[in-house]
């Protein structure tokens, strides 16, 4: 059997080492905090430490003879652990750190954009002082205005003008605080539709797509609250979305195809890996919001359990180069909603018991992958971040969505929700939203 490493120690690791072990792999995780789910998948095969100790790591695939590595999250991806892997004579899933700064930098992928004249950009400009922003700020519109940091946030720091910012005075703010941390920023224009998570498998010249997903950032319901990692995400059983068309994923993907030949332009290097895609449909055409060099978390919890192509035979596509473009996935809808800590995300509540029916789980056909918990003896406690994914998989969203909530049900302690996830109300809202913006085209 093949032996594979997963790094990382969330929800979205948990979800790739289930995939791995459906497709008859034993696998092994490398996890700066211990994941019950993988500990279990791997059979107890596991090291806790930092995921970031890369001497460690390639020390850990050799003594266990790993045939090949996945790496689940941004932060090594962005500072090389795929370089070193591979340099060590491991083959690895993910991009190396020229390619991964797709996601690293967003001053990198505004200019990349720019340079390769590719259609989803938009209008932005880049700043490392206050000088001129007032006056970009002024060209753009006070009301038009998105600021976003140029490194990793973890999905918090970009602020968007009547969500987080309410003013110019706000805007400048936000603007002062990031020069004073010596931190280049974007300021972009912003635009109005409907988003959607595109994900792909590429393999250094191939990009072939998984089902769309639309992910609800906002932790509390009809998309008040705070920015999060994601509260939730939905796909639908034809893998489109009510509001965006084959056409539109054929442009997205013609884009994403366009962006990876850039790269290999720009910096010598292949981009090997997941390639995720968040794009939004606008009266101006198919417009990037961010890639992520990762698969996503909550999305990867929608697709890879309704993946039907074996999941070892799309990593070695990967790898090798020869990825097959027949991926397939069943055509089922799919629900993800996320238990967090009450308090999440200002003042979450840890190290409070999580209680979980797993049996009633399985009869119920939910799915639940452990994102942020510890286990302790038997237990599962809370840290301060998302707790658990509980996934409802059917032939319809709203059976799906069902599914999810009776899952959410089997699961107890001091923990908050959306129920508002992957319902039908809020779908509809999304359709009307996006049928108001187009219906002057």
């Amino acid at each position: 059997m093949v032996k594979v490493l997963i790094i990382g120690h969330g929800a979205r690791e948990h979800v790739i080492g289930e995939a791995l072990v459906r497709s008859e792999a034993n696998i092994y995780a490398f996890m700066s905090s211990k994941n019950a789910g993988l500990e279990d998948l791997s059979q107890g095969r596991i090291k806790v430490h930092s995921e970031m100790d890369f001497k460690e790591i390639i020390n850990y695939c050799k003594l266990n003879s790993i045939d090949f590595v996945i790496v689940g999250p941004e932060a090594p991806l962005v500072v090389g652990i795929v370089d070193v892997i591979e340099k060590n004579g491991f083959p690895c899933i993910g991009p190396r750190i020229e390619a991964a700064q797709l996601e690293g930098s967003k001053i990198f992928t505004r200019r990349l954009l720019e340079k390769y004249k590719i259609n989803s950009n938009i209008k932005n400009k880049i700043f490392d002082s206050m000088e001129n922003v007032e006056d970009y700020i002024n060209d753009l519109g006070v009301e038009n205005i998105v600021v976003k940091p140029d490194g990793l946030t973890g999905g918090k720091g970009v602020k968007v003008y009547g969500d987080h910012l309410f003013s110019k005075q706000d805007i400048l703010g936000y603007c002062q605080t990031l020069v004073k941390q010596k931190s280049p920023f974007l300021i972009e224009e912003k635009i109005e539709g409907e988003e959607f998570t595109l994900q792909t498998f590429v393999d250094g010249k191939n990009v072939v797509g998984t089902p769309l997903v639309q992910d609800h950032k906002r932790a509390y319901e009809d998309d008040t609250g705070p920015n999060t990692g994601g509260m939730g995400s939905y796909s639908m059983a034809d893998h489109l979305m009510p509001f965006i068309t084959q056409d539109d994923v054929d442009e997205a993907l013609e884009d994403m195809k366009k962006v990876i030949a850039a790269v290999k332009a720009e910096t010598g290097v292949e981009y090997k890996g997941f390639l995720y895609g968040g794009y939004m449909k606008t009266v101006k055409g198919i417009k990037l919001i961010e890639f992520n060099s990762r698969l996503g978390d909550p999305e990867a919890m929608n697709v890879l359990p309704i993946l039907k192509t074996n999941f070892i035979d799309v990593c070695m596509g990967i790898i090798n180069g020869n990825l097959k473009s027949n991926i397939e996935f069943k055509n089922k809808a799919t629900v993800c909603k996320y238990l967090a800590p009450e308090g999440y995300p200002g003042s979450p509540k840890k190290d409070e018991l999580v209680k979980i029916d797993k049996i009633k789980l399985k009869q119920i056909g939910a799915k639940y992958y452990y994102a942020s918990v510890y286990r302790k003896g038997d237990e599962i406690y809370t840290t301060t971040s998302r707790a658990i994914g509980v996934v409802g998989i059917a032939n319809d969203l709203e059976s799906a969505e069902k599914i999810a909530e009776q899952g959410i049900g089997c699961i107890s302690g001091k923990l908050f929700y959306r129920k508002d996830v992957g319902t039908l109300k809020l779908l509809q809202k999304r359709i009307d939203h996006m049928n108001s913006i187009l219906k002057y085209l």
